[in-house]
């Protein structure tokens, strides 16, 4: 049984109501449908709880997709849980919201990145404070500052981020949507989500993201590292309080 991602319908949603559908040898929890974000993409899992219908609390130390087509997702409850749920037992699902968010803020912020530096995607990860993403380039000479500059100038213009899907045969069509060489865009149900920031960047992703480009808030790239002859990483990260004061 498919799990029904309310989260690639609306990343903003917290909580939902959820009956256990399944239960995987190593003990996760699989639920008919669910608002946990399971780790893919470079993105990581959502963490949180299951509330039982008598109260109880199970806590959720992350998700993964069970099978290979990313339909159903298994939610990892932690070590030191002694709570059982059964099949067909009623929960409700809760994540922790402020861990989501940022993520959420981060990686719309990486996409910003890849419009700014267009060059094939090697590869990339999505924290709450911080974020990369490596980039084939043939030549070094990256500036900080104005890459800085440049992701302030998006942010700021407040773009609206939305998504659509397209059917696995239009994005074979259309190959230069593809911007990652490492990780293959989610495939293999029939269609494909894609995440546009007006005006700026248009590519498939299964990732969460915020509303608009102002919601990022400040960002800064910390470092750009040469990881090879062609590859260079650039690492974002949220402003400081202290420097944002500054």
């Amino acid at each position: 049984m498919a799990t029904d991602c309310l989260f690639r319908d609306d990343a903003y949603l917290r909580e939902c109501s959820a009956t256990v559908a399944g239960l995987t040898e190593t003990g996760a929890i699989v639920l008919d449908r669910t608002v946990f974000y399971a780790a893919s993409g470079g993105q990581p899992a959502d963490r949180g709880v299951l509330v039982t219908a008598t109260g109880d609390k199970l806590t959720i130390d992350g998700a993964s997709y069970v099978d290979t087509e990313k339909s159903e997702i298994a939610h990892l409850p932690a070590a030191t849980t002694g709570l059982t749920l059964r099949v067909g037992e009623p929960v409700h699902a809760i994540v922790e919201w402020d861990l989501r968010y940022a993520r959420m803020r981060m990686h719309t912020a990486l996409h910003l990145l890849s419009a700014v530096l267009p060059y094939p995607v090697t590869g990339g990860a999505v924290g709450d404070r911080d974020g990369r993403l490596d980039f084939d380039i043939p030549e070094a000479g990256l500036d900080k500052a104005e890459i800085t500059d440049k992701l302030a100038e998006m942010i700021a213009a407040g773009a609206e981020v939305r998504a659509r899907w397209i059917t696995d045969a239009e994005l074979a069509a259309d190959s230069g949507l593809i911007k990652t060489m490492s990780v293959k865009p989610p495939m293999g149900t029939g269609r494909v989500r894609l995440i546009e920031i007006v005006g700026y960047d248009l590519q498939p992703c299964g990732g969460t993201h915020v509303r608009t480009t102002r919601e990022i808030g400040d960002v800064r790239v910390t470092q750009i590292e040469k990881k090879g002859k062609q590859n260079r990483r650039v690492r974002l990260a949220f402003a400081a309080p202290s420097e944002l004061s500054s």
